[in-house]
């Protein structure tokens, strides 16, 4: 049984991996674009249904982050506002606007890359996603590919100094 239970951690392991470095793709296309470099997609059974990154600036759209792009993405292709069963990956833990549209999606899961210390709301600053207070809660997987999602950040920032 434990090898058992083992190989499907393993398994999840290597999918989160797999998923988040897709995340890592379309974050490259915002830092091209010179938005903040932030991927997301959104997979429902081992399929990715939904894709954004980053790009509030070139949409002049202050909700236009990566999650909610993917998110809108997703729900446009299954034809429903609800989401349930799926997973979120995205390189950079999500904001409180962020959040809240992940409770609303009624996601299953969310995988992120990076901590964001100063508006994170998967457990860094708040923890939007597991309060009691909400009527729907996601479970979250933290720091996959984490030090590859922080560099990115990272050189995008020293860049713009």
């Amino acid at each position: 049984m434990i090898n058992n239970e083992s190989e499907i951690g393993n398994r999840k392991s290597e999918i989160d991996a797999r998923f988040m470095r897709r995340a890592l793709e379309l974050a490259r296309h915002a830092g091209e674009a010179g938005e903040v470099p932030v991927g997301a997609l959104v997979v429902l059974e081992e399929e990715i249904i939904g894709e954004g990154w980053n790009q509030p600036i070139v949409s002049h759209d202050p909700t236009a982050h990566a999650e909610i792009v993917a998110l809108r993405a997703a729900a446009q292709r299954v034809g429903n506002y609800r989401l349930p069963g799926a997973a979120l990956y995205v390189t950079l833990e999500p904001c409180a606007m962020c959040a809240g549209a992940i409770v609303h999606a009624r996601l299953a899961r969310v995988v992120y890359g990076a901590a964001d210390p100063k508006t994170g709301a998967a457990g860094s600053v708040f923890n939007l996603l597991d309060s009691a207070a909400l009527n729907h809660r996601a479970q979250v997987s933290r720091g996959v590919l984490a030090e590859e999602c922080g560099e990115m950040l990272r050189k995008f920032f020293e860049s713009r100094r």
